[in-house]
């Protein structure tokens, strides 16, 4: 499917907070963020991230990240306001600096 239909390419919006979960899976992997919204009020984010051998072309593997790693995202946010889905496009764990994705 197109990306483009879900998500809107030309925004990008950035959160930051604790993994809750990890689906390493096909036909794309997610990663469930515990952030914050706008208002600061807690909100739960799912990142659309890539293929398991997309990933894995990349260095990542189900071990990669895990619950409870403390992470800065960057995606496309939803075409649906009040859906918390993201398009993920970088991410960057604080503990180790290690870093995936595109420049910001």
């Amino acid at each position: 499917h197109s990306f483009a239909e879900f998500y809107i390419e030309e925004d990008t919006i950035e959160v930051e907070g604790e993994i809750l979960e990890v689906q390493y899976k096909n036909p794309h992997s997610w990663i469930h963020v515990q952030g914050q919204d706008p208002f600061g009020r807690p909100r739960v984010y799912s990142a659309e991230w890539a293929s398991v051998s997309r990933l894995e072309r990349d260095g990542i593997t189900k071990r990669t990240l895990r619950e409870g790693d403390w992470v800065r995202i960057w995606g496309s946010p939803s075409r649906n306001p009040k859906d918390s889905r993201v398009r993920l496009r970088r991410i960057e764990r604080r503990g180790d600096h290690w870093s995936w994705g595109q420049n910001r």
